[in-house]
C-alpha cells in the first residue's frame, strides 16, 4: 500500500483512532525520548518541523504532520518523485534540494529536524544535534542510522516502528502512529506466513563500479531481506551502507541481486553493468539474470518497507 492509498483509504487502522484499539494517552510535556545515544526533551509539540530525505518525509506525511512542517529537504537533488508523492508534497516547500545548511533552518524558523546519520547529517559536520540544540532546534535521529555513532544490533523493521511511535509521542499523534505500526506489522506477518524454508543468497547493489555500494547487517536492507525470507550475503559485515570489493561478491555467490533504483543511473543501466562485469560471470544471479528492483524509498527506513518486503518475497521465491 503506497502513501496515497494509506492516507485516503477507509482503513480505520490509519484514519481513525478506534477500531478495537485502546486509545493512547495524550502526550504530557515536557516529554523526553531516546534518540540514538541521547535523550531529547520537548517542552511542546514542534510547529515548524523539517524532514530530510524522501523516506523520513513520507513518515511525517503518513502521520498527518504536514500542517506542522516548515518543509523538507534532500529529495529532488537525487531522486525522482512520483506524481502521487508530488501531489502530497504540494504546498510544502523543499528548503534544500540536497543538504540544508544551519542558515536554511534558521531562515525557515525550523524547531525540529528529523534526519539521520548519512541521511543529511555527518559526524563532525555543521548540521548535528550538538550544533542545533543551542539554536533551539531539537533533532530526532533515524534509528537505523544510529550505527554510525554507536554500537547497536542488526537493523530490523522494529527500527522503523520505533521511529513512528516516537514521532507519534513527540507530535501527540500516538493513535495514528500506533495504528500505522499495527497495520504494517499485520501486512508483514501475512507475507511471512507464505514463505518457504529455503532462503536464497541475496546481494543488494546500490551503486558503484570499481567497488560496490551495498549494505551490511546494520542497514535496513538486512531487515528487508530477512523479512522476505532471504539471506544477505553480507550479513556478517558489521556496517550499515558500505562498499565492498567485487571479489567478496563472487566469493559469496548470490542467487539473487536486488537493485536500488534512484539517481541518474537507471536500474536497467545498473543491471547491464553487472551483466557485463567480467568479474561476476561465475555468479549464479548473473548466470540466471535474477534481479529484483526496488526504489530507494523502499530500501531505506520508512512506511514503504512493507512494499519492499512484498516485492522481495515474491522475487526470492518465484520459480
Amino acid at each position: 500500500m503506497n502513501l496515497r492509498s494509506l492516507l485516503r483509504s477507509g482503513l480505520c487502522l490509519v484514519m481513525l483512532s478506534g477500531c478495537g484499539q485502546a486509545l493512547a494517552e495524550a502526550t504530557h510535556y515536557p516529554l523526553t525520548v531516546k534518540s540514538c545515544n541521547r535523550e531529547v526533551t520537548f517542552t511542546k509539540a514542534p510547529q515548524h518541523a523539517l524532514s530530510h530525505d524522501i523516506n523520513m518525509t513520507q513518515m511525517m506525511l503518513a502521520l498527518g504532520l504536514k500542517p506542522r512542517m516548515a518543509g523538507y529537504s534532500g529529495v529532488s537533488g537525487w531522486k525522482a518523485v512520483t506524481s502521487d508523492m508530488q501531489s502530497l508534497l504540494d504546498g510544502l516547500p523543499e528548503l534544500a534540494a540536497k543538504y540544508p545548511s544551519v542558515e536554511t533552518l534558521l531562515d525557515a524558523n525550523v524547531d525540529f529536524l528529523f534526519a539521520g546519520w548519512d541521511y543529511g547529517m555527518r559526524v563532525g559536520g555543521d548540521l548535528t544535534p550538538q550544533t542545533l540544540q543551542p539554536l533551539g532546534i531539537n533533532v530526532y535521529e533515524l534509528s537505523e542510522s544510529c550505527a554510525f555513532v554507536m554500537k547497536r544490533p542488526p537493523a530490523s523493521l522494529e527500527d522503523t516502528y520505533n521511529d513512528l511511535r516516537n514521532l507519534g509521542r513527540i507530535f501527540d499523534v500516538q493513535d495514528r502512529a500506533n495504528a500505522l505500526v499495527a497495520h504494517m506489522q499485520a501486512q508483514v506477518a501475512d507475507i511471512r506466513k507464505t514463505l518457504p524454508a529455503q532462503r536464497p543468497r541475496v546481494f543488494l547493489y546500490d551503486s558503484g563500479e570499481d567497488r560496490a555500494m551495498t549494505s551490511g547487517r546494520l542497514g535496513m536492507p538486512q531487515a528487508l531481506i530477512d523479512a522476505a525470507g532471504g539471506r544477505n550475503i553480507l550479513e556478517e559485515v558489521d556496517a550499515s551502507w558500505t562498499r565492498v570489493n567485487w571479489e567478496s561478491v563472487v566469493e559469496h555467490n548470490p542467487q539473487v541481486i536486488v537493485i536500488v533504483d534512484y539517481s541518474e543511473i537507471t536500474a536497467e543501466q545498473k543491471i547491464q553493468f553487472l551483466l557485463a562485469n567480467k568479474a561476476l560471470q561465475s555468479v549464479e544471479a548473473i548466470k540466471h539474470q535474477r534481479f529484483i528492483v526496488i526504489p530507494y524509498v523502499q530500501a531505506t527506513p520508512g512506511i514503504d518497507n512493507v512494499l519492499a518486503v512484498a516485492t522481495l518475497a515474491k522475487g526470492f521465491h518465484s520459480e
